[in-house]
C-alpha cells in the first residue's frame, strides 16, 4: 500500500495541476458583453441602459471585489453592450443570459500596416470628363479607427474646403499636446480613448492610452491622408517618390479615432470607436486593422464583424484590409459579407540600390535606403558565418539572429546575412547588424517580395539567390573582398504593375468559402503619404530636416485606397447606399496590368481571386457603373441564417422580428445578392446544375438593353439566364440565374467571370467555384 507521504504528495501535485488552473481561470481580465441592435439611444435610454449593464455586474461579481462593478466601455448608439473586468466564470454566468448575444475576451487586433491615385487613373483607361478634373465638392465624411492623427500635416490643410456639415455632432477632444484649434474644416473630429492593453489583462483596472488624439505611430496619419489628403506639391520621403501627394477624395473630411497604442487595438476600443463614429455621423469607416487569422472563430467574437454590421444597417460603409499574413491560402481576415475587403497590389513604382563589389561588379538590389556611401570608397565584405560571436552556432549568424555576431568581427563593414529563418524580419536582422557597428547589409532572399524595406540612413540592400550567390562567390574568391551599397533610385514606370502583393492575405475565407474574399485589391506597397516626423535624429539623413511624409507598405495602405474611392462615388451619388457604392467599385474593376496581360501574382503566376478579389480597384469606372447589386440587411440576415445562427440571435442583432428560412444550409449563402459569385462546393457527381440567382439596379439610361458574356474555364458549363436584360422607364430591377455544371470541370477552384454590356457599360461578375 501506498504510504502517508505518498498520498499527500501525490494530493500536492494533483493541487498544482488543477487547482493553480482553476485559480488562473479566475483572474479577471477584460471582456466584451455583446447584447445586439439598440433599441433606442435616446439619453434617457442610455443612462437607464448603463445602470442596468452596472446592475448586472453587481449581480455577479462578489462583494469584496465591487471595485470590479465599473464599464471599461459602454455601447449605446448603434448597438448595445459594455466592457468590463470579469473572471471566466463570470463571463460564462453572463453568456448564458438570454439578452446576451456573445461574451468574449478583449483580444489584441493588428495594425495592417501620391504617385498610386494617378497610376489607378492611368490603369482604368477612362479620361475623367471636366466634372471629375476638377475638385468634387464634398461633404463626405470618412471616420479614421487608427492610432491618431498628426493635424500639423499639410495632407489636413483645409484651404478651399467649405463649412462643416451641420449633421456633424462629434468632437475634437483636447489633451497636452492637442488643441481644439488643431481641427478645421478638413480634419472635422478627433477622439481618444482611455485603452486597456494587453500587458495590463491581470490587473483590476485598465491603465490608460496617452490622453490625446494624436498620432505617435504614424499608421493613423498615412492612412487618414491617402484616403482623403489634401493635395501637396512637392512631396517626398527625402528626395523619393516627389511628386504631387493628394487623397482619393481631397475635399471629404476626416474625424480621427484614436483606437490603438504602441502595443496594438483592443477589441473593447474598437467597438466603441465605431459606436462612436456612427453616432458622430460618419459616412464611411476604414479601419486597417484585423485580428490573427489563426485567432478567427465567428463573427460574433470578432469586434469589428459585430461592429461593421451595425454600421451598415445605419447606412455606413465599412472598409476593412484583409491582412498581411499571405501568401498562404485561407489568412483573410475582415471576412464578413457587409465589410468591404481590401488586397493589397504594387504600383508602377520601385526603389533599387545597387551593390558595388570591388572586383567592379554590380548587382541591383531592392531597398529604400537613404545611404550616404558613394562610388569613391569601398569597405570591407563579410559574410555572417565568418563574424559569429562565441559558441554561436553558423546558422545563426548567417541570419543574423539577435546576439549571434560578434563586434569586434563586424566594426567597419558591410555584413551578408541570409533570410533562412522567416521568424527572423529584415528589421531585425538590419538592427542586429545596425548595433552590431557594421557600416551596412546585405540581404540575401530565397523569395522576391516585391516590397522594399526602409532601412533609414543605414546603408541596405536586399538581393535574389542569384545574385546572393555571386556576392559570397566574390567573398570566398578573395582575401580582401570590399564593396559598398549606393543610396536608392527611384524606378519609374515598372512593369508588370498592379501585380498581388506578397503580403496580402489570401482567401479564401476560413468562416465560409460561400462568398468571395477578398472583395477588391488596391495600391498597397511602397506609399507615399503623410506621416509624423521622425524621433529618431540617425534616421534623418545629415543636413536634412525630418520629412513630413513617409513610405509604407500593406494592406493597411490599401484600405484607405477604397475608403477615398468610396467618398468620391458617395459625392457624385449622395443617394446610393453603402452596398451600392461596393458594388460599382467591384464590377468595374481591372483584371489586367499595364503590359494589358492578366494580372499577376508576386511569383509571376496568374492572379486569382481568392488573392485579388474582383481585380485592381479603378474609382473613375466605378462612377458611372450602369448596373449595381444591392446586398439589403435581408440579404445579411439570410446569411447569418445560413452560417448557423439562431433566429433568436439574429433578432436581436437586428431589432426584427425577422424569420430565418425553413431550409437553411451554408451552401445557399452563394444565393445572397452579393457582387461576386463563390460556390464552395460544387460535386461533379450531381446530375444536375448548382442554379445562383442575382438582382440588378439599373443606375445608367432609363431605356438600355445589357447582353450577357460568359468567360468560364475548360470543362466548366455555366449558363445564364436569360441572356438579355431589358431595362425601360418604369423597370429598374430584374433578375436572372446562372447555373453551373461541373462534371468534366477539373478538381479545385474554377475561376471566370459574367459580363453584362450595353455598349456604353461593361458590368463584371467574378464566380469562383470549387468542383469535387
Amino acid at each position: 500500500m501506498a504510504s502517508l507521504l505518498q498520498i499527500l504528495h501525490f494530493l500536492s501535485i494533483t493541487c498544482l495541476l488543477f487547482c493553480g488552473v482553476a485559480t488562473s481561470n479566475q483572474i479577471p481580465k477584460p471582456y466584451v458583453v455583446y447584447m445586439g441592435s439598440s433599441a433606442s439611444n435616446n439619453d434617457e435610454h442610455v443612462q437607464t441602459a448603463e445602470s442596468a449593464h452596472l446592475q448586472l455586474l453587481s449581480s455577479i461579481i462578489p462583494s469584496e471585489e465591487s471595485g470590479r462593478i465599473s464599464l471599461i466601455h459602454h455601447y449605446d448608439h448603434a448597438f448595445k453592450g459594455f466592457c468590463a473586468i470579469l473572471t471566466e466564470t463570470e463571463a460564462s454566468i453572463l453568456s448564458g443570459q438570454s439578452n446576451i448575444v456573445s461574451v468574449f475576451p478583449d483580444s489584441v487586433l493588428e495594425l495592417h500596416t501620391t504617385r498610386s491615385w494617378d497610376f489607378l487613373a492611368a490603369e482604368s483607361g477612362v479620361r475623367a470628363s471636366p466634372r471629375y478634373n476638377k475638385r468634387v465638392p464634398s461633404d463626405v465624411i470618412i471616420g479614421m479607427v487608427d492610432t491618431g492623427i498628426w493635424p500639423e500635416s499639410p495632407s489636413f490643410n483645409d484651404k478651399g474646403i467649405g463649412k462643416i456639415p451641420a449633421r456633424w455632432k462629434g468632437v475634437c477632444m483636447e489633451g497636452p499636446d492637442f488643441k481644439k484649434s488643431n481641427c478645421n474644416r478638413k480634419l472635422i473630429g478627433a477622439r481618444y480613448y482611455n485603452i486597456p492593453l494587453a500587458s495590463n489583462e491581470n490587473k483590476a483596472s485598465p491603465t490608460k492610452a496617452t490622453g490625446s488624439p494624436r498620432d505617435f505611430e504614424g499608421h493613423g496619419t498615412h492612412t487618414a491622408s491617402t484616403a482623403a489628403g489634401a493635395s501637396v506639391v512637392n512631396a517626398s520621403y527625402y528626395g523619393l517618390a516627389r511628386g504631387t501627394a493628394r487623397g482619393g477624395s481631397p475635399s471629404a473630411r476626416i474625424a480621427g479615432y484614436k483606437a490603438c497604442s504602441e502595443e496594438g487595438c483592443m477589441s473593447s476600443t474598437i467597438l466603441k470607436a465605431i459606436d462612436d463614429a456612427i453616432k458622430d455621423g460618419v459616412d464611411i469607416i476604414s479601419i486597417s486593422i484585423g485580428m490573427n487569422s489563426l485567432l478567427q472563430s465567428d463573427y460574433l467574437t470578432d469586434p469589428i464583424a459585430i461592429g461593421a454590421f451595425h454600421a451598415e444597417q445605419m447606412g455606413v460603409l465599412v472598409v476593412c484590409s484583409a491582412g498581411n499574413e499571405g501568401p498562404d491560402p485561407y489568412t483573410i481576415v475582415n471576412t464578413a459579407p457587409w465589410i468591404f475587403t481590401v488586397a493589397a497590389s504594387n504600383i508602377d513604382r520601385d526603389f533599387k540600390s545597387t551593390v558595388l563589389l570591388g572586383n567592379g561588379k554590380t548587382y541591383q538590389g531592392s531597398a529604400i535606403s537613404l545611404s550616404n556611401l558613394t562610388y569613391a570608397k569601398t569597405y570591407p565584405l563579410v559574410f555572417g558565418n565568418d563574424v559569429a560571436g562565441s559558441y554561436v552556432p553558423m546558422y545563426e549568424a548567417r541570419n543574423c539572429r539577435p546576439g549571434s555576431l560578434d563586434p569586434k568581427k563586424t566594426a567597419g563593414k558591410i555584413v551578408v546575412c541570409v533570410d533562412d529563418d522567416p521568424t527572423i524580419s529584415r528589421r531585425i536582422k538590419k538592427l542586429v547588424v545596425e548595433d552590431a557597428k557594421a557600416t551596412g547589409m546585405i540581404l540575401i532572399s530565397k523569395i522576391q517580395r516585391g516590397v522594399s524595406f526602409d532601412s533609414g540612413t543605414f546603408p541596405f540592400s536586399e538581393v535574389g539567390n542569384v545574385e546572393g550567390l555571386q556576392i559570397l562567390k566574390y567573398i570566398n574568391s578573395t582575401k580582401n573582398p570590399r564593396a559598398t551599397i549606393l543610396p536608392t533610385i527611384e524606378v519609374p514606370r515598372s512593369k508588370p504593375a498592379p501585380v498581388v502583393a506578397y503580403f496580402s492575405a489570401r482567401g479564401p475565407s476560413p468562416l465560409t468559402e460561400n462568398i468571395l474574399k477578398p472583395d477588391i485589391m488596391a495600391p498597397g506597397v511602397a506609399i507615399l503619404a503623410a506621416t509624423i516626423p521622425e524621433r529618431e535624429p540617425r534616421n534623418v539623413p545629415i543636413g536634412m530636416k525630418p520629412s513630413q511624409f513617409g513610405i509604407k507598405s500593406g494592406t493597411s495602405m490599401a484600405c484607405p485606397h477604397v475608403t477615398g474611392a468610396a467618398s468620391l462615388v458617395m459625392s457624385v451619388h449622395p443617394g446610393w447606399t453603402p452596398s451600392m457604392i461596393k458594388s460599382a467599385l467591384m464590377t468595374t474593376a481591372s483584371l489586367y496590368n499595364n503590359m494589358r496581360k492578366p494580372l499577376t501574382n508576386n511569383s509571376n503566376k496568374s492572379a486569382n481571386p481568392h488573392e485579388m478579389g474582383v481585380g485592381e480597384l479603378s474609382p473613375l469606372k466605378s462612377l458611372n457603373p450602369g448596373l449595381v447589386f444591392e446586398t439589403t440587411t435581408q440579404d445579411y440576415l439570410q446569411f447569418l441564417c445560413h452560417f448557423g445562427y439562431s433566429q433568436k440571435i439574429i433578432r436581436s442583432m437586428s431589432n426584427t422580428n425577422f424569420n430565418c428560412p425553413k431550409n437553411s444550409t451554408e451552401e445557399l449563402i452563394s444565393n445572397i445578392n452579393y457582387p461576386s459569385i463563390s460556390i464552395g462546393i460544387l460535386s461533379r457527381h450531381h446530375q444536375t446544375a448548382k442554379t445562383i440567382q442575382r438582382t440588378v439596379t439599373n443606375v445608367g439610361l432609363s431605356n438600355t438593353t445589357y447582353i450577357a458574356k460568359v468567360h468560364a474555364p475548360m470543362g466548366l458549363v455555366v449558363k445564364v439566364f436569360p441572356r438579355k436584360l431589358v431595362f425601360f422607364k418604369g423597370v429598374t430591377r430584374l433578375s436572372y440565374k446562372v447555373s453551373f455544371f461541373g462534371k468534366e470541370a477539373p478538381s479545385g477552384y474554377n475561376t471566370g467571370s459574367i459580363t453584362w454590356r450595353d455598349g456604353r457599360h461593361s458590368v463584371q461578375t467574378v464566380f469562383t467555384v470549387n468542383v469535387e
